[in-house]
């Protein structure tokens, strides 16, 4: 029977899904890098010359308009990984990947990333669940996107980064959210004011605290349900 115990306990959940003889094959060149905010991992065109698996921390990813106007389309946290076009051949991004909430990853070149997912079936696997898990959130942020209103994505949004940033407060400007959702700074300013005077958040120089999760959940869409069961699924 093959081990899946590493040296030291993985948070990223695909790397803790490893054999240990797949890792030691494959990942054991891993290099850990801190991930502070904003910083862009990758830029649209940007060569995507290395996956990053992130342990601790929020990414997102943005698809932009030809006006500058962004709207994001992804959140990744310890759930997964940055670089997933990479493994089907992709040399570009295609889109814009940025850290929403600070923390870290373990990061390798592509090219050896992909070689262990076309070689090994047990690295395939749980690689293939996080992608159909991406492609899942991506139609559910479309659907909610067009049907719902700014107040229940904007609780929604929030939930699903309370979520991966393990429950903690949440670095989070107006400017910085609008940008998430897609919307003007002043519909999201008066949105994040209302769900303060309701009791659900607290939002103080330039961090957000969930107070009350409860409350926040019934304020958001029905997406969020979906979102939280594929999330702990992987989790």
């Amino acid at each position: 029977m093959v081990s899946t115990t590493h040296s030291f306990p993985y948070k990223n959940r695909i790397l803790a899904a490893l054999p240990q003889e797949d890792f030691d094959r494959y990942f054991a060149s891993l290099q850990p890098v801190s991930l502070p905010q904003r910083q862009v991992l990758y830029a649209v065109g940007a060569p995507l010359d290395s996956i990053y698996f992130v342990e601790e921390g929020v990414a997102c990813v943005l698809t932009s308009m030809t006006d500058g106007s962004t709207i994001e389309v992804g959140m990744i946290g310890r759930e997964g990984m940055v670089g997933v076009p990479t493994l089907m051949g992709v040399a570009v991004s295609t889109q814009h990947v940025i850290v929403q909430i600070p923390g870290s990853a373990l990061k390798m070149p592509a090219a050896q990333c992909k070689a262990a997912f076309d070689q090994s079936a047990a690295v395939r696997t749980p690689i293939l669940r996080f992608i159909q898990s991406l492609l899942d959130l991506s139609a559910q942020t479309a659907a909610c996107n067009r049907l719902h209103s700014v107040e229940r994505r904007c609780a929604r949004w929030l939930l699903m980064a309370h979520d991966r940033a393990a429950n903690g407060p949440l670095p989070m400007t107006h400017e910085f959210l609008a940008t998430m959702l897609g919307v003007r700074r002043a519909g999201v300013t008066e949105t994040v004011g209302e769900l303060q005077r309701s009791g659900l958040i607290r939002n103080h120089r330039g961090e957000v605290d969930v107070v009350d999760r409860e409350g926040l959940e019934a304020a958001a869409c029905e997406c969020y349900r979906n979102d939280h069961a594929l999330l702990m699924r992987l989790l």
